[in-house]
């Protein structure tokens, strides 16, 4: 059986071979020194993909760490349908799950499509360019990361936490948010065309030209939001605006159900082609919004 100390003698092996400390190989994965102290005392193990990494910059076969691992290309790596661990002979307990950890890490180019089982904590993590394709990334708290470049189509963030986080000209076409909460995030020049953001939270939050076309916005909540350059369409079914701001947002071929503005000058808002029910009228007046394209719903 290959354990942590069996691991961890191996990286100090191969370390001390291509002539490296340990800080030295830190800054390399971009983690802290403190973490490959600990894999070299065997108390606790890289996972799959930082594995991946060591054998490169190590200059050793994956097959060095465990005869379980077949050597792969960085490059082209992927991770769809991967069921990983790092026990040759053992079995892991009954629904026990190997968890990614994602945080702490440079990626950039690299293929994550379908990947799964990622530590409930994803922070301080640069991604540029990346794939995630029809990924599982729900109940996750994702903290002061910047995603860049990259593609998550048909992924599911449903009741995550984003917190201080940048995501500019990504693709989430297609994604379920279903219950995720943001706050202190930055969006800009993203498409989440088709994404249901059900019951999802924005607070304290900067969305800057973004492309929302069919968006499901149902019982989705704006406070202290930054709203720029986005045209909204279809369906706005019980949600809420407070004390918003919004420049250059137009509102095109939407219906407007049960939907709250406070505190929120709508005078900045082009109304295209609306209909609203009478109470989100009259809201919508109150903020001093250009009604001559808005009818009202009849009962």
């Amino acid at each position: 059986m290959v354990t942590a100390k069996i691991i961890g003698n191996k990286i100090t092996s191969a370390r001390k071979k291509v002539d490296l400390s340990q800080s030295a190989l830190a800054l390399k994965i971009a983690i802290s020194p403190q973490a490959v102290g600990k894999w070299e005392r065997g108390e606790s193990m890289p996972d799959i993909i930082v594995l991946n990494r060591l054998a490169e910059i190590l200059e050793v076969d994956l097959n060095y760490f465990s005869e379980k691992f077949t050597s792969i290309e960085t490059s082209a790596f992927s991770v769809e349908n991967v069921e990983t661990d790092i026990y040759e002979n053992d079995v892991p307990p009954k629904n026990k799950k190997n968890n990614w950890n994602m945080s702490e890490s440079n990626w950039k180019h690299v293929d994550f499509s379908g990947i799964k089982n990622i530590h409930e904590n994803f922070s301080s993590a640069n991604i540029e360019s990346c794939m995630f394709h029809s990924s599982e990334l729900t109940n996750l708290q994702f903290r002061n990361n910047n995603f860049q470049s990259c593609d998550f189509s048909n992924s599911k963030f449903n009741g995550s936490i984003f917190r201080k986080s940048n995501l500019l000209k990504s693709i989430f076409n297609d994604c379920s948010f279903k219950e995720a909460e943001f706050y202190h995030v930055n969006f800009s020049a993203c498409d989440f065309s088709n994404a249901d953001f059900s019951k999802v939270s924005f607070e304290n939050t900067a969305i800057e030209k973004c492309s929302m076309n069919d968006a499901i916005l149902n019982r989705t909540s704006f406070v202290n939001t930054e709203l720029s350059g986005i045209i909204f369409e279809g369906l706005m079914d019980r949600c809420s605006f407070e004390k918003c701001s919004f420049s250059k947002v137009t509102f095109q071929n939407v219906k407007l159900i049960n939907t709250f503005f406070k505190y929120s000058d709508l005078k900045r808002i082009k109304f295209i082609n609306c209909e609203a029910d009478r109470l989100t009228y009259e809201l919508m007046r109150h903020g001093k919004a250009d009604l001559s394209q808005i009818k009202i719903l009849k009962d």
